[in-house]
């Protein structure tokens, strides 16, 4: 009877062995339908030798996933865009801000929630107005109108009030610290901010509370400024639909504000803040800004620092102003750029602004085919705003961007760095929690990024080297290249590229609603974008409109 026992208990021993080998053991059936996804034909020899390989490969994959990593660690690779021929002039510090203290207080205070950021601290540092009175007049308008926007995740109160009475102290006891001191702001939900939740915009992030204070908002909080609350993100940074709903144009209620910086956009043109950060990563600062008829400037990629963002992309991932006028963004954009010792990818870029530059001095391009192609319906208000860019005396001359590169890949770039950011929401199943499930949806854009392979990710990025070069030759030739926001692939190109580009608004469309113009130029050339933009500005009053509603 024993001997019968240890007999089976040996054929059990066996078998146990023989079924876990054949759990783990990959069939040359599964490999040749894989390779059907990657278009590839291994012979059946050839097959057979890669088995113990691909074996031990996913052993690896099991092993790597018990080990967490934080948010906060980046890949061993930074991405550098930076041409050999390009000089990145070092800072200088701080641009010397002049601050008219002689700007009289509005006798309606409503106006003052659509002043400009230097109007507004005119009145403060001359003592006309109090942070506190200014961040009370936001916090009404955001209990007021944002039920019908849903542009804030989280409203920070407390933390305003008090840093508004810091501010404020501050400045009575002779410590000003320039033109953002006791200034209004908020801040895209991608950004941390200790004890507050960082959602993401998506459900299973909702009660996540981050102990970090995000770089940038460290430095709006050194520059003064006061944190009204955090903006919608698009769930994980895609579109304008995120836990809560569905964040709206001010302009048009019944359209979203596109994404993903929906709430930055929204809020800033409905005058709940006075000016906003976003983040952009294939067109999320621009998009809104447009959408919202207000002005973003989206930096050069490595500008500004990214230290407790959530990622989205590594090497794509940018973060912003959007603000009411080109100038706005001028004084925000100083204060928040910069290394931080922390995001190896910062450069140490001197912006260069200067207060008044004769635009007559730049050379100007613009994108002629896109001017001519444009099938979004604002042809009419983009050949007008040429002409409009013409009489401030500039004469602007045909440029193309690169053609021939395989554009169809590109993506993947995005998509592989997104999905390995977040590989253990896939992992974990959470990703089916996300509000939206549809086929354009992140969920589905992080499930799928498991089947890029690696190869190729680092082929497109080879090809992306040869795009950024190509770009490179052309637009160091201009110091401003004006394009229309939607035309053409200049938005793709110039976000995988990394160049800044700035977006302004220039009419209207049929339904009232409005459109934009952008303008590109090269790495860290901020300032011309802004120069030839404020002048624009200063001609025409496309940035001054309020939406209707939100002027009381």
């Amino acid at each position: 009877m024993k001997k019968h026992i240890w007999l089976l208990f040996i054929v059990g021993i066996f078998f146990g062995f023989a079924l876990s080998k054949k759990i783990d053991s990959i069939s040359r059936k599964e490999i040749r339908a894989a390779q059907n996804l990657f278009n590839l034909d291994f012979s059946k020899s050839e097959i057979d030798t890669m088995i113990g390989y691909l074996e031990r490969n996913r052993k690896g994959y099991d092993s790597m996933r018990t080990y967490h990593l934080e948010n906060d660690v980046s890949p061993a690779v930074t991405f550098d865009p930076y041409p050999m021929d390009l000089i990145i002039r070092p800072s200088n510090g701080f641009h010397d801000w002049d601050i008219d203290e002689s700007i009289k207080l509005p006798e309606n205070r409503a106006e003052l929630a659509f002043l400009s950021i230097q109007e507004l601290a005119g009145l403060i540092k001359s003592k006309k107005l109090t942070s506190l009175e200014l961040t009370e007049i936001y916090l009404q308008r955001i209990k007021k109108y944002d039920a019908q926007l849903l542009a804030f995740v989280t409203v920070t109160e407390e933390l305003a009030i008090k840093q508004a009475k810091i501010a404020d102290q501050e400045i009575s006891n002779g410590l000003y610290r320039g033109p953002l001191h006791g200034i209004p702001y908020g801040v895209k939900d991608l950004a941390s901010v200790p004890g507050y939740p960082t959602t993401w915009g998506s459900e299973p992030y909702k009660n996540q509370v981050i102990d970090q204070t995000a770089t940038v908002v460290q430095k709006l909080e050194d520059a003064g400024a006061v944190l009204l609350g955090k903006l919608v993100s698009g769930s994980l940074a895609r579109g304008d639909v995120w836990f809560g709903g569905k964040t709206k144009n001010p302009w048009d209620l019944e359209q979203g504000a596109t994404g993903s910086s929906a709430g930055s956009g929204s809020a800033t043109s409905a005058g709940l803040v006075a000016f906003s950060i976003g983040t952009e990563t294939l067109g999320s600062i621009v998009s809104p800004s447009t959408r919202c008829g207000v002005t973003g400037l989206r930096p050069t990629f490595g500008a500004v620092s990214r230290t407790g963002i959530m990622t989205l992309s590594w090497s794509m991932d940018k973060v912003g102003p959007i603000c009411r006028s080109a100038s706005d963004c001028a004084i925000v954009y100083d204060f928040i750029k910069g290394q931080d010792k922390i995001d190896r990818s910062v450069q140490d870029a001197s912006f260069g602004y200067e207060n008044k530059t004769t635009i007559q001095n730049l050379k100007i391009g613009y994108l002629a085919s896109s001017f001519d192609s444009d099938s979004t319906g604002n042809n009419i208000h983009n050949q007008r705003t040429l002409s409009e860019f013409k009489a401030l005396g500039i004469e602007p001359v045909a440029v193309k961007l690169p053609e021939n590169h395989p554009f169809a890949i590109f993506d993947i770039i995005l998509r592989a760095e997104s999905g390995a950011f977040f590989d253990e929401l896939v992992l974990t199943g959470k990703h089916s929690e996300m509000v939206e499930q549809h086929k354009g949806s992140r969920a589905n854009s992080l499930r799928q990024s498991r089947f890029i392979p690696a190869v190729e990710y680092l082929q497109a990025n080879r090809h992306r080297r040869l795009l950024i070069n190509e770009t490179h030759q052309i637009l160091k030739e201009y110091d401003v290249v004006i394009c229309p926001t939607f035309g053409g692939r200049q938005m793709l190109i110039t976000n995988l590229t990394g160049h800044p580009a700035l977006s302004l608004p220039n009419g209207f469309d049929s339904k009232g609603r409005p459109t934009s113009i952008t303008l590109i130029s090269n790495f860290f050339e901020e300032a011309k974008l802004i120069a030839l933009a404020e002048a624009f500005q200063n001609r025409q009053s496309y940035h001054s409109n309020i939406p209707k509603g939100f002027d009381q």
